[in-house]
């Protein structure tokens, strides 16, 4: 009879094995379907033309600064090396380890990548072991009670193990892992972003120091000059050959220009400190030296029209925005399906620990359940709407980044190029007012003149200086915002795929800094 029993028991343990593996089959094969909306890049604005309009209007046969040639040839690697300036090489390399805004963005990447893993979890069941003890005593004044063994006490031992598991039906998971790969994906080039960001504002600062440093070469000499005109204009009048005017006028001059020159050093100062920060140093503890320099912009390699939006990190930043939002709606649209769940339990349970793993004590119980709203007042639907909403907002931000990068490669394009010729020319008027100078003072020393025109000389020639010095820094800014708004020396094939963003890290990574 016993023998016959236990035939009975192994058949139906075999019965519910086959239909658990079935059920467990027909699961995973429902898991192929996928809802929500296929994603397909939208076409960016384009422009029709082979060349840049600004690279090839008006000044192009003339002198001055022009782009590379061939123009469909790009920047590559460290941007930054094309105006060969090893002083700022060895600045941007600092730069890319020490700046703390780019490893706020890389920690921010990092935290994309295991947004993934999070996500991916919840494809695998989750599994809870929980032991226990207990010592219990019911009341015995419960003598109408059901319950057996009223006034005694107990004792429970319990290792249970509990497995749950909700299947993918209709790729609400997937769809949220795609999500955060994407997510990973827009920290990945927004990082890359913020790299050239903070290359471009090194690269101006410096140039900036080194026209602020150009300027005071010019002031000092004004200084120089002026100190000369007043030692002779007071010789004169103390000689009685000239006039106190004179000494008045000259003495003015000499102190505005001194005034100029002590003014200088305030900029370079706050230049300089800026500097420090981007390196991730101490402004008290850094210090840049003096190198007056007039720079010459080399010519640019800009490519051709149709690469520009594949070589900007904030393009690509806003094209996988809008993936995003797209695997969002997606997920708007799996909460239409029901949930299903599969649980099971068991585990051993025993008053005496020395028989708790006894085959006796065992319990064990599974079955799946299955939940779908009914009724949400239009929650849902109104979710999806609001999906919906963002994806076509995300999609006229990438448009309007798309554009916004071809003007400012053209306002760039404009500008080094009117500098460079407006430079011609002011070189020119300094050329000019220096002779004017020169005559003046041979009228001023022969008596023709009174030394209020050689002031008026001098001013000339000076404020021609300063805007000339002026402009040569204008066009060294202008040259690395063509190199910024051209993307530097990036392209989308560095940013990484899904499967490479979603892929594991080391533990190392992620270790606190101190």
């Amino acid at each position: 009879m016993r023998a016959k029993e236990n035939t009975i028991m192994i058949e139906r343990r075999r019965s519910a094995q086959v239909i658990a593996t079935g059920a467990l089959a027909l699961l995973a094969g429902l898991t192929g379907c996928m809802v929500g909306p296929k994603y397909h890049a939208p076409a960016p604005p384009q422009a029709t033309a082979s060349n840049f309009k600004e690279s090839t209007v008006n000044f192009q046969d003339a002198d001055g600064w022009k782009v590379a040639r061939p123009q469909d040839a790009m920047l590559r690697g460290n941007w930054w090396e094309v105006f060969q300036e090893p002083e700022l090489n060895a600045l941007e390399d600092k730069l890319n380890i020490n700046n703390q805004n780019i490893k706020q963005y890389f920690e921010q990447y990092m935290e994309a990548r295991a947004l993934i893993a999070e996500a991916r979890s919840q494809f695998w069941p989750t599994i809870t072991l929980n032991p226990s003890w207990s010592r219990s005593r019911s009341s015995g004044n419960l003598t109408n009670s059901s319950t057996a063994n009223t006034g005694r006490a107990s004792t429970i031992w319990a290792a249970p193990l509990e497995v749950s598991w909700v299947p993918d039906l209709f790729g609400k998971i997937r769809n949220e892992v795609r999500e955060a790969q994407y997510a990973a994906q827009v920290s990945a080039a927004d990082l890359e972003n913020e790299k050239l960001t903070e290359q471009v504002s090194l690269a101006e600062y410096y140039f900036e120091i080194r026209g602020q440093d150009k300027l005071q070469v010019i002031l000092n000499q004004t200084v120089d000059a002026d100190q000369k005109a007043l030692d002779a204009n007071q010789g004169a009048y103390d000689a009685g050959t000239g006039d106190y005017i004179s000494v008045v006028e000259a003495r003015a001059t000499l102190e505005s220009a001194k005034s100029s020159a002590i003014n200088v050093g305030l900029l370079r100062a706050q230049y300089e400190h800026a500097i420090a920060v981007l390196l991730g140093k101490v402004a008290t503890d850094f210090s840049i030296p003096v190198k007056p320099v007039t720079y010459t912009p080399p010519p640019i390699p800009t490519g051709v029209p149709s690469q520009l939006v594949e070589r900007r990190p904030d393009v690509a930043a806003a094209e996988r925005t809008l993936a995003e939002a797209n695997a969002t709606i997606g997920i708007g649209y799996g909460a239409f399906f029901p949930q299903v769940t599969i649980a099971a339990g068991g585990g051993f349970e025993s008053s005496t620990l020395k028989h708790l793993f006894d085959w006796p004590s065992r319990f064990w119980s599974i079955g799946p359940s299955a939940s779908q709203v009914i009724f949400d007042g239009g929650l849902y639907r109104a979710q999806l709407h609001q999906y919906e909403a963002v994806y076509n907002a995300d999609l006229a931000v990438y448009r309007q980044t798309s554009l916004t990068a071809f003007q400012q490669v053209e306002d760039a394009l404009a500008g080094t190029r009117t500098y460079s010729q407006q430079i011609l020319r002011q070189q020119d008027a300094v050329k000019a007012a220096q002779e004017f100078l020169d005559l003046e003072m041979q009228r001023y020393n022969i008596g023709v003149d009174p030394y209020v025109d050689v002031v008026t000389a001098q001013t000339t020639l000076l404020g021609n200086q300063q805007a000339l010095n002026s402009l040569q820094v204008s066009e060294m800014m202008s040259t690395v915002e063509l190199v910024q708004a051209l993307g530097g020396g990036w392209d989308r094939s560095q940013l990484p795929t899904p499967s490479q963003a979603g892929a594991k890290v080391p533990n190392s990574a992620y270790t606190m800094q101190k």
